[in-house]
């Protein structure tokens, strides 16, 4: 259980870049690699996983798992890692924002927080522009803010050159006692394009793998991997609880079609093997190059993505758009997150775009230049919700944690269906509501994390299986 924290001062320091390099680096070397990302985030999960070489199809799902104080416990979060980390050579934990930031004053949920809970050592990934002995006060002061977390080692990013770096190394020398595992100069080969989400999507970028080639040669010549290697064993073991195998039996698994392709590629790792081991059985479909949805699917899963990228490749594909309104029409268990209930809207319209979507749901979809929903956000679910309760116990007024990021809302939108879920906290469709349902439809801005205290793919499962058997009462 090899593991190390990567962590930061503040954003944008570029730790992402560094973890994707190390990811690789480590991968290439033959080193089996696993990838955690703290926080909601799809985008960065994408890079790392490609990074590690954990190429999956959905019936071997592999990935990046997430770690979040906001959907999970403690037992899950430690869980996660855990059972994730066997048999791996090294366990890489990507933080967000910088080491003691967070939602909360007392820094609970914080990247200290979750290298503490996780006992990982911290590598601190510092911006160098314009700074030199400035590097020691910063160093110090994060050691002495907080002694519980153990920071192992600094990692300098964007140095100026050679100078530069021996004035870092120097001064860290002469006033701390942290090791300097290594200095990443400025490159344009390091730099990853992003956009109002952040980075490009690795499913989307061009040139993913060559790029990623270039942040691990650059990583690797200029970090000490030996030594990350030789701290990552430090970390102790975690005790994991036994996972009990799951047996679903042929007759009880469903089809479940999965829109993932360049324009929809939002999905959760955990959260498609927990519809698996729920007895969902993932059939791929591609939005942009299929002409229809599959005749044997039961259910329908679109998760978030970019469809404002794509436009017009969505808009030509009128067969796969009139399948998927029939299909939800005829009654096809639907379940839809942010890019997904965009794409199900009449229209999308962007930067003087407009472009005819599925059409299910009677709204247009208005992108804006700033986000229009940001963040963590508390739901309640009302009398109206499509899924039931896991335990057949009802689900009224059960408070749900999920967040939203997104940059369009929906305008002009009819009273045709009703609403799940009432917004506690966060924007949702309307400000006051979110979860649009219709028929057997579920769309909602918000993005759902498939945990203990809210099995939603179970839900959904067991909502599909019992669809089937309605379906073959009338018969």
């Amino acid at each position: 259980m090899s593991r190390i924290y990567i962590s930061a001062a503040h954003k944008s320091s570029g730790k992402t870049t560094i973890s994707i390099g190390l990811c690789a680096a480590f991968s290439q070397q033959g080193l089996k690699v696993q990838p955690f990302k703290k926080g909601p985030d799809y985008i960065d999960p994408l890079w790392l996983a490609q990074a590690s070489g954990l190429s999956h199809d959905n019936s071997h799902i592999k990935g990046c798992y997430n770690l979040d104080f906001n959907t999970q416990s403690n037992d899950e979060i430690i869980q996660t890692v855990a059972q994730n980390s066997i048999e791996k050579d090294i366990s890489i934990i990507e933080g967000n924002v910088g080491l003691y930031d967070g939602v909360a004053l007392d820094g609970s949920d914080s990247n200290a927080a979750m290298a503490k809970l996780t006992e990982s050592p911290v590598i601190l990934v510092i911006d160098t522009r314009g700074v030199t002995r400035g590097v020691a006060p910063l160093l110090l002061g994060y050691q002495q803010f907080d002694p519980e977390v153990k920071i192992a080692g600094v990692i300098y990013n964007l140095s100026a050159g050679g100078r530069h770096e021996q004035k870092l190394r120097a001064v860290t020398e002469e006033y701390t006692d942290i090791p300097v595992l290594g200095v990443v100069k400025k490159n344009a080969l390091m730099e990853v394009d992003e956009r109002h989400l952040g980075l490009m999507p690795s499913n989307e970028a061009r040139g993913t793998t060559q790029k990623i080639n270039n942040i691990a040669k650059m990583v690797a010549d200029s970090v000490d991997l030996s030594k990350i290697l030789e701290i990552a064993r430090l970390a102790p073991h975690l005790q994991s609880k036994p996972v009990a195998p799951i047996n679903i039996s042929e007759k009880s698994k469903v089809r479940l079609g999965i829109c993932e392709d360049s324009a929809f590629g939002f999905y959760y790792t955990g959260d498609k093997q927990a519809l698996q081991n729920a007895g969902a059985e993932l059939v791929t479909i591609n939005t942009l190059t299929d002409h229809a949805l599959p005749d044997d699917i039961d259910g329908l899963f679109i998760g978030g993505g970019f469809p404002e990228t794509h436009l017009q490749e969505l808009a030509e594909n009128t067969s796969m758009r009139d399948s998927i309104y029939q299909a939800i029409e005829n009654g096809l268990p639907t379940y839809a997150e942010c890019g997904g209930l965009m794409y199900l809207s009449e229209k999308i319209n962007w930067e003087g775009q407009s472009a005819s979507m599925v059409g299910i749901i009677p709204a247009e979809a208005e992108m804006h230049d700033k986000p229009q929903g940001r963040g963590y956000v508390k739901l309640e679910e009302t009398d109206n919700m499509l899924w039931e309760s896991s335990n057949n116990a009802s689900s009224a007024h059960q408070l749900v944690n999920a967040h939203e990021f997104h940059y369009s809302c929906l305008t002009n939108l009819s009273e045709k269906g009703k609403f799940a879920y009432k917004v506690k906290r966060g924007v949702g469709i309307t400000g006051e509501y979110d979860g649009w349902v219709y028929k057997n439809l579920l769309a909602n801005y918000a993005h759902m994390r498939n945990t203990d205290s809210y099995p939603w793919a179970e839900r959904f499962v067991n909502f599909i299986r019992k669809n089937i058997l309605e379906k073959s009462k009338d018969l």
